[in-house]
């Protein structure tokens, strides 16, 4: 089997959720979401796992997290740090937030070397999601991929989400529009976009599969970003901005791999007890043992 690699997003401040949602049990045993995505990657066939984290909180993060896989996966961590930036830019003093997910991925250039997926440490995706994407790559494919959730799978009962809303073509991703403001409103779903929604429609839950090449073009086309927002304190260089270029330019293909897998999150701090008894149900199913690690 081709060797992939997991890049675990966990440098984000969850400043909605009011903590390190990444560090927080969500599990019977003590486990963190992050604990399920790195067991359901290590049996759909992953041989690495890398962490993008934030350098301040590594002592947490390896007692509490990553240094339980050490004799079950490959482990790696590297830093999204506010001032790695291109050669003649610096960071704005008054800049603390995140430069985004795009910015994210790069942090990990130097630690992956051939196919891998990228996911958020805070969103659970389901067994599924990790093995459509392990079985593209180890069945030879070379190109850049998605996993698709449904719209109505992903939604927070609690408030209103932004999502990826995506349009596609046989099985290739023409765009993906992000959209936010999207709640429940009774019988319908809203948004803050003229558009109807149904709830079946496909979206991008930052579950990406790329190969070594997204890095050169994460490195060109954050320079360009940067020349037009370094001095917008809130701007961030995302990945669903990154790939929508690439489609349009026909630069690169990304394919579309449909997941029936059911995602859930902690956006909000009321998410959790919901998130914890969707854990329970699926350890009570057996399909999750007891003690992952």
């Amino acid at each position: 089997m081709k060797n992939i690699t997991l890049l675990v997003m966990a440098a984000g401040m969850g400043s909605r959720y009011g903590g390190l949602k990444q560090l927080d049990e969500v599990g019977p045993n003590g486990q963190t979401i992050i604990d399920f995505s790195v067991f359901d990657a290590i049996r759909a066939g992953f041989s690495k796992v890398v962490f993008i984290i934030r350098e301040d909180f590594k002592d947490q993060f390896k007692e509490k997290v990553s240094d339980k896989y050490a004799n079950m996966i490959e482990v790696e961590i590297v830093y999204q740090d506010l001032k790695d930036l291109p050669s003649g830019y610096s960071n704005p003093e008054k800049r603390s937030k995140p430069w985004g997910t795009g910015h994210a991925i790069l942090s990990a250039r130097d630690a992956i070397t051939g196919p891998f997926a990228a996911i958020n440490g805070d969103d659970f995706y389901g067994k599924d999601s990790f093995k459509i994407i392990a079985d593209y790559y180890s069945g030879g494919g070379n190109q850049f991929t998605m996993a698709a959730f449904q719209l109505d799978k992903t939604l927070s009962d609690y408030g209103s989400v932004s999502r990826g809303i995506c349009e596609q073509k046989r099985d290739e991703l023409i765009t993906v529009i992000e959209t936010h403001d999207i709640k429940r409103n009774r019988d319908e779903i809203t948004c803050d976009r003229d558009i109807n929604l149904s709830g079946k429609e496909l979206v991008s839950m930052n579950m990406w599969g790329f190969t070594p090449l997204i890095f050169s073009h994460l490195e060109s086309m954050f320079s360009k970003f940067l020349n037009d927002n370094i001095h917008d304190l809130k701007s961030e260089f995302l990945i669903p901005s990154v790939v929508n270029t690439l489609i349009k330019k026909e630069i690169e293909v990304v394919n579309v791999l449909k997941t029936d897998s059911k995602w859930f999150g902690v956006t909000y701090i009321e998410d959790k007890p919901f998130v914890k008894t969707q854990i329970k149900n699926l350890l009570e199913r057996d399909e999750y043992p007891k003690k992952l690690f």
